[in-house]
């Protein structure tokens, strides 16, 4: 493998303009969830210039390039969608320039996450270029509406294109470190229902808005108790929205809604969390709800699935693991790190629901994730696209 990593990375480092100008031209579309059409077409027409055997786009928006006809399925993940800019003013240029200044390719989704993307285009030129051979099929799959309900791309390609790989990569930010897992989340929604009254006599009414701040104050006592893992960390809860309603400024309030971001750590699951606030409302006239997300895609296809997000995490001496190791070594002379996310991935149904072993490897500095000046060095770009080359010939 030596031979064949100083190959790989010398045609990544050839390849470095190529790489960061392909990146400039994804920035350049704004890509909000549903909202990826022209982005996807960009990325197809990259994949079809750097020779991949096939390029298509499924139903639900998802682009799959393709690599090889082996028995064992690789698969490169990078979604294709971002956040929006928030306030322009905290933006020293323009969001979607794509501007490659001072090493940096600059704008929003250079880190979250479109820099994976660009790298693994990258990649699919340098094993057409070496003419690579091994027994994989190797799918690139530029998902679509992750930000919005991170996972369902791969719900869609697991269940209706019935794409079930035997290794997957992900190619969002891990700062060149290798990513083995991260804790799961889901959102759960409170209800309060009260008894509405004349403001000038309360009594005669029962306040919803007393009620949910009760259970305010109880949820932030339970966030100091959730349990610990001692690789992924500590589990969270954070109250994200209260809203509530009476008939007039002048009146009880007889409803209040609160939204919870549960951050789920190992052990902990969808029924575990529910019971927790169900203990604390017991007493209450409120309802408790894991959200739905159901939304149509920009092909017009309406999809959707629960909220609920399970945690995940592979073991370090996982065979994928160990041969995404190998190929760090191999290709730098150094050991890499073996960390985690912060946030949360398409890992979450790749492994979390469907048990696939995945792993993430990719461009950029997470804490510039839906940060204001994104950006992503050229170099990163340049490392990410040798890794993904040299991992695919490790696996195979």
């Amino acid at each position: 493998m030596k031979d064949i990593s100083a190959k790989i990375n010398k045609l990544a480092q050839s390849y470095k303009d190529y790489t960061a100008e392909n990146l400039s031209k994804l920035v350049n579309i704004r890509s909000l969830s549903t909202g990826e059409q022209a982005m996807a077409a960009e990325l197809k027409r990259q994949m079809e210039e750097a020779g991949f055997d096939g390029v298509r786009i499924d139903g639900l928006g998802n682009v799959i390039g393709r690599i090889g006809n082996g028995k064992k399925i690789l698969a490169f993940d990078g979604h294709i969608d971002t956040v929006d800019i928030g306030n322009i003013g905290n933006w020293t240029q323009d969001p979607f320039s794509g501007e490659i200044r001072d090493g940096f390719v600059h704008g929003r989704g250079t880190v979250d996450q479109k820099g994976g993307p660009a790298a693994f285009v990258t990649a699919g030129r340098i094993l057409k270029e070496l003419a690579f051979h091994g027994d994989l099929t190797i799918y690139f799959t530029g998902t679509v509406m992750e930000e919005d309900c991170d996972g369902l791309c791969w719900k869609y390609l697991v269940e209706e294109e019935k794409i079930v790989p035997d290794f997957v990569i992900i190619t969002e930010p891990t700062n060149l470190n290798i990513y083995r897992g991260h804790r799961g989340r889901m959102e759960i929604e409170v209800t309060f229902r009260g008894v509405s009254a004349h403001g000038s006599a309360p009594e005669r009414g029962k306040n919803a808005i007393y009620m949910a701040s009760r259970v305010c104050l109880e949820i932030e006592k339970l966030n100091e108790r959730l349990p610990k893992d001692e690789f992924l960390g500590k589990g969270s809860v954070a109250i994200s929205e209260f809203v509530s309603g009476s008939p007039s400024l002048c009146a009880v309030a007889d409803y209040a809604k609160i939204h919870l971001d549960r951050r789920l750590t190992w052990g902990e699951t969808k029924e575990s969390a529910v019971a927790e606030i169900l203990e604390i409302v017991k007493d209450m006239d409120a309802s408790v709800n894991v959200l739905q997300y159901e939304e149509t895609a920009y092909t017009g296809l309406r999809y959707g699935m629960e909220k609920y997000y399970p945690t995940w995490k592979i073991a370090e001496d996982n065979p994928l693991v160990t041969a995404a190791c190998k190929s760090y070594t191999g290709l730098f002379d150094k050991k890499p790190l073996v960390d985690k996310w912060t946030f949360s991935t398409n890992g979450v149904t790749i492994n979390g629901y469907f048990k696939i072993p995945c792993i993430g490897f990719g461009p950029g500095n997470e804490v510039l994730a839906h940060a204001a000046n994104e950006k992503v060095a050229v170099s990163d770009l340049v490392a990410a696209s040798a890794f993904y080359a040299a991992l695919a010939y490790h696996l195979s």
